[in-house]
């Protein structure tokens, strides 16, 4: 059997969760009468204290119509240095919106409000007006660390002051709510738009809700159709976002806990070098010594584990619900046997 670490999208559907599919109430999505998307978007946005949610088929689009709306073209945008919308979205702030990015640094990802107010362009015809503040949290490259509420309210304190948008890169934000304790609600009362991933953590095969104030969404699925993210009989897929709300939010501890233990069994280790903290789900560390990140890889594939390089010192390992406590335990013996 494999245990795949790479991501947690590689997650399959459960059992259950095909159930839920095989037994969703569907139509047409683009004419607003799919009955399980609009039951997902109304859950979703009252979940998290907002007006209105858009169900769109990756978190990529859903940041990408997010940054439109907010934005003109010949906009700057300001966000981590290792944010995902920045490396990892195929320049779509640029080809879609025209906007530019200033990356700046950050702490694993996450932003301070002094480096914020920093890099906000003054009012001058020669500059990029900066428009929008794009977060994410847990921060993925950042080994899926989690905002300080207290950090996010002088961040928006900041945007409010400068007339700038907040938007939320919340992929994985369902891991830092159960991890912290945080409200999803309060969420909803700092930033102006969120988006937030079903397809990782949460299980689902494909998905993500983009949720902001009614006007806003409205403005969105312009947006989205214009991107070819209008879909029809989209209810089979928001159906195993419905099971996900219900059934999949408190069990991410688990992942959790299983994410510690085998960061644990790493740090036993010689070859484990710099490690970053591990929060949620997501262990990020350097390999040493006699082994590179290829070879120890290479190895753990070898007995039916998958992990991801991801540069040239360092490997991703991600839980997650398709990861077991036995496969776990497994990992950690693999872990621990390695050169003996």
């Amino acid at each position: 059997m494999i245990t795949d670490l790479r991501s947690d999208t590689f997650t399959k559907p459960s059992p259950a969760m095909m159930e839920a599919m095989m037994h969703a109430a569907t139509g047409d999505d683009v004419w607003g009468e799919d009955p399980s998307v609009n039951q997902l978007e109304a859950i979703m946005a009252a979940h998290f204290g907002m007006e209105a949610a858009l169900y769109c088929p990756s978190g990529t689009m859903s940041n990408q119509i997010a940054i439109k709306v907010h934005t003109q073209p010949g906009d700057e945008l300001i966000c981590g240095e290792h944010a995902h919308v920045y490396i990892y979205e195929g320049g779509g702030i640029a080809s879609n919106s025209g906007v530019q990015v200033k990356p700046i640094e950050s702490d694993r990802g996450l932003l301070a409000a002094a480096d914020i107010i920093n890099a906000i362009n003054p009012d001058d015809v020669h500059k990029a007006r900066t428009s929008i503040v794009s977060l994410e949290n847990t921060s993925n490259r950042g080994g899926g660390c989690c905002y300080e509420f207290e950090q996010l309210e002088q961040i928006r304190e900041v945007c409010d002051r400068h007339d700038l948008a907040l938007h939320l890169d919340g992929a994985r934000l369902f891991n830092a709510l159960v991890a912290t304790g945080q409200q999803p609600k309060a969420y909803g009362r700092l930033f102006d738009s969120i988006s937030v991933c079903l397809n990782k953590g949460m299980g689902c095969p494909m998905g993500s809700v983009l949720m902001g104030s009614a006007n806003y969404i409205k403005q969105a699925r312009r947006v989205r159709k214009r991107l070819g993210g209008g879909l029809r009989q989209a209810g089979y897929m928001a159906a195993c976002g419905l099971y996900a709300m219900e059934h999949n939010i408190s069990r991410l501890a688990d992942d959790h806990t299983n994410a510690k233990r085998i960061a644990r069994a790493l740090l036993k280790r010689d070859f484990t070098g710099h490690m970053l903290p591990v929060d949620t789900n997501i262990i990020i560390f350097d390999v040493q010594g006699d082994w590179t990140p290829v070879t120890f890889t290479d190895h753990l594939r070898q007995h039916g584990v998958l992990a991801h390089v991801v540069s040239a010192t360092q490997v991703r390992m991600v839980t997650h619900l398709d990861v077991t406590t036995e496969m776990t335990d497994r990992v950690c013996d693999i872990i621990a046997a390695m050169g003996l």
